[in-house]
Formats: C-alpha cells, sequence, structure tokens
C-alpha cells in the first residue's frame, strides 16, 4: 500500500542527540579531545569572568563553535550562526540541546577581545599538542620551519600617503619605505608584501612541525617584512619544549629544517645559540648570496632527511588554505589575525590526530 505523503507536526521527540551522531564520525573523535583540553583550561578562565551576576555563555562553547566553522569552512559567522539553529550535528559538537536558543552573531564582536586577552586559542594549541606528545605522535628532536603570506581584509587601493611631517623611516640608515610612507585605511597593520606575486595587503603566518607526522607545535601571525619569517622561526624555536638529559641534565640538541628564505647568517647563528643545529637549504656557491652552514652541518646525517620532511609543512598551509582563513582573513589587526591563525593550526592538529590515532583494521593473509 502506498504511504500518504502528509507531514505532520510533532510536539515531543523521546530520541536523543547523541544516538543521531554515528558512533564513527570524526567529530566524536575530535569533541573528546577538545573537551579534555578544555577541561585543563578552565582553571584559567574562570579568572577573566566575574563571580556574580548573570551567566554569560561559556567559553568552551565559543570556541567549539569556533572550530567547528573553520573544520567546515563556513564563510562567516553569522552563517555559523544560521547553520547552528538547525544542524542537529553541529548543536551536539558545541554542546546545545535541540530547543536552545542560538546566541547573536554579535556575541563573537563582544567576547572576542576577552578570548583573546586568556589567550585561548595560544593555550588551546598547547593543550592539543600536549595530548599528542601524550599519545606519542610528535618527533622531540627534529623540527620544520616555514612562513606563508595570509592576505589581509583589506585593498590595495585602500592604502592613501601618510603625513609627511610623522614619516619616520624604519629602513636602512634611516630610509623611509613603502610601509613608512603609506597606510590601508581598512588594516591601518596590514603591509604591502609580495611572496613570488603581486604585491597584496597581507600578514605573514609562522609555524614550526615536528617531523615524525607533520603536526603543529608553535604559530603564531606577524606583520609582513622580509626579516619576519627569520625572526619569528627564532621566537618559536626559543619556546619549544626540549628534553634534557637524565645525567647530565643538559638540554638535548634539536635539528630544524627550513628552505633557503633562512639561510641567512643571524638566523643560522640564532639556532646555534639555541643549541639547535641548522638544516636550512643552501644557494649555489656564488658571491652574491652566501651560505652559513658549518662543514659539520652539512655533512650531519639528518640533513637529507630533514630536506625531504620538510615538505611535510606545505600540507599544512594547502589545508589553511582550501577555503579556509589562511587564504584570506577576515578580521583585522595583527593581534586578531595572530589569535585565528593559531586557532587555524589547533583545528589542523585535532584532524590530523584523528586519523593518525585511528585503528588500523589488520589485513588477514592466506
Amino acid at each position: 500500500m502506498r504511504g500518504k505523503d502528509e507531514q505532520q507536526t510533532v510536539l515531543y521527540s523521546y530520541l536523543n542527540v547523541e544516538d543521531r551522531i554515528p558512533a564513527d564520525h570524526p567529530l566524536r573523535a575530535i569533541r573528546t579531545m577538545i573537551d579534555r583540553s578544555l577541561q585543563e583550561l578552565s582553571p584559567h578562565f574562570d579568572i577573566y569572568y566575574a563571580r556574580r551576576g548573570r551567566n554569560s555563555i561559556p567559553p568552551e562553547r565559543l570556541l567549539r563553535a569556533l572550530l567547528l566553522q573553520i573544520l567546515h569552512s563556513t564563510r562567516s559567522e553569522r552563517q555559523l550562526m544560521e547553520q547552528l539553529n538547525y544542524h542537529l550535528l553541529f548543536r551536539w559538537f558545541v554542546g546545545l540541546n535541540p530547543d536552545d536558543p542560538v546566541w547573536d552573531v554579535t556575541v563573537y564582536t563582544k567576547n572576542r577581545e576577552r578570548l583573546m586577552k586568556m589567550g585561548a586559542s595560544e593555550k588551546l594549541l598547547a593543550a592539543v599538542v600536549h595530548q599528542a606528545e601524550e599519545a606519542q605522535l610528535l618527533s622531540t628532536e627534529h623540527f620544520t620551519v616555514d612562513g606563508t603570506l595570509i592576505q589581509a581584509w583589506a585593498n590595495r587601493r585602500s592604502f592613501q600617503p601618510k603625513d609627511p611631517q610623522k614619516v619616520v623611516g624604519t629602513g636602512a640608515r634611516g630610509k623611509k619605505l613603502l610601509r613608512d610612507t603609506h597606510e590601508s585605511q581598512t588594516d591601518p597593520q596590514a603591509r604591502l608584501y609580495s611572496k613570488g606575486g603581486p604585491s597584496l595587503p597581507s600578514y605573514v603566518g609562522h609555524i614550526v612541525t615536528e617531523n615524525r607526522n607533520g603536526l603543529v607545535v608553535q604559530a603564531c601571525a606577524t606583520q609582513s617584512s622580509k626579516t619576519a619569517e627569520r625572526e619569528a622561526g627564532l621566537q618559536m624555536l626559543e619556546r619549544l619544549r626540549r628534553k634534557t638529559d637524565a645525567p647530565t641534565g643538559r638540554v638535548q640538541p634539536v635539528t630544524v629544517g627550513a628552505d633557503k628564505a633562512y639561510q641567512e647568517e643571524i638566523f643560522v647563528n640564532g639556532l646555534r645559540q639555541l643549541g639547535i643545529i641548522p638544516h636550512v637549504a643552501e644557494y649555489e656557491p656564488n658571491p652574491k648570496w652566501p651560505n652559513w652552514l658549518r662543514e659539520e652541518e652539512r655533512q650531519h646525517p639528518g640533513f637529507s632527511i630533514s630536506q625531504r620532511k620538510r615538505k611535510l609543512i606545505e600540507k599544512v598551509f594547502g589545508w589553511g588554505k582550501q577555503q579556509r582563513a589562511v587564504k584570506q582573513i577576515k578580521l583585522r589587526g595583527q593581534a586578531r589575525v595572530d589569535w585565528m591563525f593559531q586557532l587555524i593550526m589547533t583545528g589542523y592538529n585535532l584532524v590530523r590526530m584523528v586519523k593518525l590515532m585511528k585503528p588500523r583494521t589488520p589485513v588477514l593473509v592466506g
């Protein structure tokens, strides 16, 4: 008998949202990891909220929603709120019941500064990296550093000349550069910069990955400049958690691979001062671009391995630029760009860790 195409409104539903989510859905494993990290950060979040007054939206839910936006390449927070209103999977991941109202999109406008002041994305990235370390997914001896251009939410035509009386040259010997004489009216901290293409209003995102599985262990975003990659690289590598030898108490040496953009005297010497062996790609011998590696560093048995492994870092940038904010970020100001960039790298780690920790079905032979 043919059924009738009639829809009757249901007053009550007795199905649990938890039962609607497939047991093998990737978001289940990601939710478990992110909840564990957020639980560790809960005492830190308490510092930034008053003990009395009306309850606010939990910062854990705000961060889970932002990670959902990153993982599903949602274009904007407004569209995220729209999807969160009708998408049961999204509601479950964020922590909302089917009957809970979705908050207004201006909640992020009001709470973003507080989340930035907390250092939420930086601490969340560190907590996720700590989980990867406990799962033995990280290499503690071999790393790679690199940077990529992030197109700013501004246009070239928004750059206008500054007041000549207030211009101070920041170039060599006080030379006035373009960034000194012109400024964007849309995003004053964005700079015109090029990496092999047209000059665009941009920032530079920097990451350090470990060489075993290509997970991000350090990340930051800075203003664009010719020296930004090397300066940020040294700062991130200085913050690396490194093992120490139990008998001697000395920090174990590590290696860092990089491309030719890092083949510069100050950067290479900076690595040596940190006890890091530089595995930086070299130029062909020429008087214009000298190489700064020593012979024992060139002959190091891990040099060629580091040069092969450093290509893993391009997968991180590729993932971040596939309809995500690493291609063009919609926030203005270096602090906001840095905050969102670290959150995107946290999302990459979560996706990668789910794949690495997924149990493999044994292959039966014979």
